[in-house]
């Protein structure tokens, strides 16, 4: 199928999952903002939910899908925020059952590509129809080396070998990029089971990601080089295909503004006092842990504004709260459990530090926004983006936890809390420093514009 020089028509079938879904769409009005026709499949209520999203509605069409009911989902679930973790397998086994109705939708519409990140069912199924695929990652480039460094020493043990799995992910082996970064116990125990864990019809999560890279046209990134340059160097020599690097995508300003609560809140504040902790929107911590989170920073004496999940076994954030802390708090500290305007918040001058959990979305938020970073990761890939930001680039500060049970205390809480938050500290000093220069450099237009210029030629040279 020919694709004319000035625009491309494109499909996208992302993993259903909100930051999956919203990491799409931002690529989406950077591929439309050059004139290209985008059809964007989507489950049929999760549509509100992101077409505010949408910056070009007259090129990006959102295509509403049925997801199919599987035993064990609740009634109606379309995305893993309608699920808890533990049947995160399910909603993958409902994605793939669409594959018949994403197949007659492709036969309509005619691409010239389809984009798609865990749909492993994708480059077949796009090649039988003569369109081209692209398997397009969200997640990081340098968890995606960890997930193919994983594969490689399994295969070379052989499945039925146990092996060493925490000498093959702590000692990396020579060529492979990062060598500053350790991992500690328990994060190897968190990569190896997510990596391994059956992920909807039998295939693992790496499986389904290794699928996707071995039979797709091309893969894409959303990253950039300025931040994980080695990584997309290992991974193209790896792969021995096009990689196609979108840049840090980083969404358009609002063109709303924050809610006037939060407004008159923030604006009680000195500038750059404040620590603002958020953990995504799927994120439930162990209660304990909560409250180690809480006192923590209670203890550094900062104002704070923390927009956290119920934790596990409980409805509500509040009731899990550490007792009289909300009084002790009381005019300087916030602890909300519903939806904020978190672009619009970490643009408020009072903002000083952020507690991300690394996903890859709000630590692209953190990296442009001016406030400090320390980095509490949960889950995944975060693990290594951490690692990343905090031992290799040196942009942060990673909160201390316990070697094999990864538990946080209040004290290291308010430990790295303070390191970035105090003048006089040499780490704080070099890490603020290090992300003064890179925000420049990603907040430089010529970066962006270039990035996705070259990522629309190299889709044109794939389509020939």
């Amino acid at each position: 199928m020919d694709a004319p020089h000035s625009q491309l028509h494109i499909a996208m079938y992302p993993w259903l999952a909100l930051g999956h879904l919203t990491a799409y769409i931002h690529l989406a009005n950077k591929l439309a903002k050059r004139g290209h026709r985008i059809s964007y499949f989507i489950p049929k209520r999760t549509k509100a939910k992101v077409e505010h999203f949408n910056l070009y509605p007259k090129l990006i069409t959102f295509i509403p899908i049925t997801i199919p009911h599987v035993v064990g989902l609740p009634p109606d679930a379309e995305t893993t925020f309608d699920v808890n973790l533990s049947i995160g397998t399910l909603m993958m086994t409902a994605m793939d059952r669409t594959e018949k109705d994403i197949e007659l939708l492709l036969l309509e519409l005619k691409p010239h590509i389809v984009f798609f990140d865990l749909a492993a069912w994708m480059p077949r199924l796009a090649r039988s129809l003569g369109i081209k695929s692209l398997q397009y990652i969200t997640m990081s480039m340098i968890f995606q080396c960890y997930m193919e460094l994983e594969s490689t020493e399994k295969h070379r043990r052989g499945k039925n070998e146990v092996g060493d799995d925490k000498v093959n992910l702590v000692n990396t082996p020579d060529g492979f990029p990062g060598s500053s970064i350790k991992l500690q116990a328990h994060e190897v125990r968190m990569l190896l089971s997510v990596i391994n864990m059956e992920f909807g019809n039998g295939y693992s999560f790496s499986n389904r990601i290794s699928i996707g890279t071995r039979f797709s046209d091309a893969m894409g990134f959303r990253g950039c080089k300025e931040i994980e340059g080695p990584y997309a160097d290992f991974l193209e020599s790896f792969y021995g295909k096009p990689l196609l690097l979108s840049g840090p995508v980083i969404p358009e300003p609002p063109t709303t503004t924050l809610e006037p609560k939060w407004v008159e809140w923030l604006d009680g504040f000195k500038p750059g006092s404040v620590i603002y902790c958020a953990f995504g929107s799927e994120c439930r911590m162990l209660q304990d842990q909560l409250k180690e989170l809480l006192l923590g920073l209670e203890s550094t004496g900062f104002p704070f504004l923390a927009v956290l999940k119920a934790p596990v076994g409980f409805d509500s954030v509040e009731e899990a709260m550490p007792k009289g802390f909300k009084e002790r708090v009381h005019g300087r500290g916030i602890v909300h459990g519903g939806w904020v305007q978190q672009t619009l918040i970490l643009d408020h001058p009072s903002i000083g530090c952020f507690i991300t959990h690394c996903g890859v979305a709000s630590l692209l938020e953190a990296l442009v926004n001016k406030c400090q970073i320390v980095v509490l990761p949960n889950y995944v890939d975060q693990i290594v983006n951490a690692k990343l930001i905090c031992s290799s680039l040196k942009l942060g500060v990673e909160i201390e936890k316990g070697e094999e049970d990864g538990s946080i205390t209040k004290e290291s809480v308010s430990k790295a809390v303070k390191i970035v938050m105090d003048d006089k500290s040499e780490v704080g000093r070099e890490v603020r420093e290090n992300h003064l220069k890179l925000r420049n450099i990603l907040l430089s237009k010529d970066l962006e514009n270039t990035y996705v210029d070259n990522f629309c030629d190299k889709l044109r040279e794939l389509l020939g």
